[in-house]
Formats: C-alpha cells, sequence, structure tokens
C-alpha cells in the first residue's frame, strides 16, 4: 500500500505541475524589472567626471609648463652666471672668454629685454686706484664685445670693483686667476622673469 501511495502521489505533483504550467501560459514567471537609473543623475555623473578629468589635464598642463619655465630659466641664468677670465694686467679677451660671451649674446637676442650689470674685478696685485681702472677696462671690454653684435649700449651697466671683492682669498698664481674676471648680474629679467 506505501508504494500505492507514492505512485498516487507522484502522479498528483505531476497533474499540479502540468496544471500550474498550462494555467501559467506554460512558461516560468519572469522576474521583475529593476528601475533604470534617472537619465539625469547619469548625466550628472558624466559631467562630473568630464569636468574632473578637464581640471586634472590642466593642471597637468599648469605643472608641466612651470617645470618648462623653470629649467629655462636655469638654462638661462647659467649661461649669464658664467664669468669670463683674464689674464694678469690685462683686458682684452681671449677665445675662451669670446666663446662663453657668444652664448650670452645668443641668450641676450632670445630675451630682449634683459639687462646685465658687468663687474670688473682684479686680484690683488697693484694700487686700489690701478686695479679700479683695470676693472673697469675689463667690463667695458665685455660691453664693447656684446655691443659689436647688435645688442644695445643701454642694456648694459658696468662698473669695477677692483680689488675688493675676491672670488678666492688665497694669495697665490691659482687665487689671483680666479679673481681676475668679470661677474655679470642681471639687473632686469625682461620676459624671462613673466614666462
Amino acid at each position: 500500500m506505501a508504494s500505492t501511495w507514492k505512485k498516487t502521489a507522484g502522479w498528483l505533483g505531476t497533474a499540479a505541475l502540468v496544471l500550474t504550467l498550462v494555467g501559467c501560459g506554460g512558461a516560468a514567471p519572469e522576474p521583475e524589472p529593476q528601475p533604470e537609473p534617472e537619465p539625469e543623475v547619469e548625466a550628472e555623473i558624466d559631467e562630473a567626471a568630464e569636468r574632473a578629468a578637464r581640471e586634472a589635464a590642466e593642471r597637468e598642463r599648469m605643472e608641466e609648463e612651470a617645470r618648462r619655465r623653470e629649467a629655462e630659466r636655469q638654462r638661462v641664468m647659467g649661461i649669464l652666471d658664467e664669468r669670463v677670465h683674464f689674464e694678469f694686467d690685462k683686458s682684452d679677451l681671449d677665445s675662451e672668454a669670446e666663446a662663453i660671451l657668444q652664448r650670452k649674446v645668443t641668450v641676450l637676442r632670445e630675451y630682449p629685454g634683459m639687462t646685465l650689470r658687468i663687474e670688473g674685478h682684479c686680484d690683488e696685485r697693484g694700487s686700489i686706484e690701478y686695479n679700479l681702472a683695470l676693472g673697469q677696462r675689463r667690463a667695458e671690454s665685455v660691453r664693447r664685445f656684446l655691443t659689436s653684435y647688435g645688442l644695445e649700449e643701454g642694456r648694459f651697466e658696468t662698473i669695477s670693483f677692483g680689488e675688493e671683492r675676491p672670488a678666492a682669498m688665497g694669495h697665490d698664481e691659482d687665487s689671483w686667476a680666479q679673481n681676475r674676471r668679470d661677474d655679470f648680474g642681471v639687473t632686469n629679467q625682461g620676459q624671462l622673469g613673466s614666462r
């Protein structure tokens, strides 16, 4: 009897399933559709993402521009800071000095608003008056060289410090050679300062 009961229960389950399928049109129930995101919210998210991307790109561009300007400033100031040296008791330019000054000419042409102070220096030998005059001749020699390349004379001022501002404090030929020089000070950076 137990086996009959199992057969009957099996047939009833099958019949119930068939009736359920026939009653529902034979298809399993479909899940309820999920609500679609509001188009405005999606548009706002897209706009915010685009704005953030534009701002990040602009920040990167500005940082890159600042790095480029600083590298250019370093390049220019490095060239303008180069000293010109002289032989003992001389104010004429040798080939090494002329090569340094040629680089300065190139930079000064790139930045026409830039102005320089040319500072003449001497070693400690000789009188104060003599060294002041020699330092001035050295500064003027450099100014003449620069203006011979078409740079305006008004862009340069000259001054002599004689032996008053030594670069090296020794009392030997190596120190004296370092002290026989022209230094350069930028008195107006022109466009370099605004780039």
